[in-house]
C-alpha cells in the first residue's frame, strides 16, 4: 500500500515536497514512480526513481525544477518541486511496480498506486 502526501496550494515559484511511504515491501527491481493529472487531461508521467541505485528519470516539462529522491530505511520517496508553475496544477499520484525499462514511463505498467495529492500552483 502506497500513502502520498504534501500537496498543498503555493504561489508560482515556490516549492512543495510530496512524499509517498510504502507501508509494505519494496522490491529491489522496482520502480517508483510519479504521476499527474490536470483537469480534463490524461495522466502524465512526471518522474520515477529506482528503488536499487541511484536511476532516475524525468518528463521534460520538470526536468531541472523537480527532483526525486529516496529514503530506504523510511520506504519513501519524495518529489521536491520547486520553481513551480500555474501549469503544474494537477493531482499528483505515486505508483511502485517492475515493469520494463522501456515501458517505466507508462502508467499503464503500474500495478500499485497511492492516493493522490492535489497541487495547485496560483499565478
Amino acid at each position: 500500500q502506497l500513502q502520498a502526501s504534501g500537496g498543498g496550494v503555493v504561489q508560482a515559484g515556490g516549492s512543495l515536497r510530496l512524499s509517498c511511504t510504502a507501508s509494505g515491501r519494496i522490491f529491489n527491481n522496482w520502480f517508483i514512480a510519479w504521476f499527474r493529472q490536470a483537469p480534463g487531461k490524461e495522466r502524465e508521467f512526471v518522474a520515477y526513481i529506482m528503488w536499487s541505485g541511484t536511476t532516475a528519470d524525468y518528463s521534460d516539462s520538470v526536468k531541472g525544477r523537480f527532483t526525486i529522491s529516496k529514503d530506504t530505511a523510511k520506504n519513501t520517496v519524495h518529489l521536491q518541486m520547486d520553481s513551480l508553475k500555474p501549469e503544474d496544477t494537477a493531482v499528483y499520484s505515486c505508483a511502485a511496480d517492475s515493469p520494463t525499462w522501456a515501458r517505466a514511463r507508462s502508467d499503464r505498467r503500474y500495478k500499485y498506486w497511492g492516493q493522490g495529492t492535489q497541487v495547485t500552483v496560483s499565478s
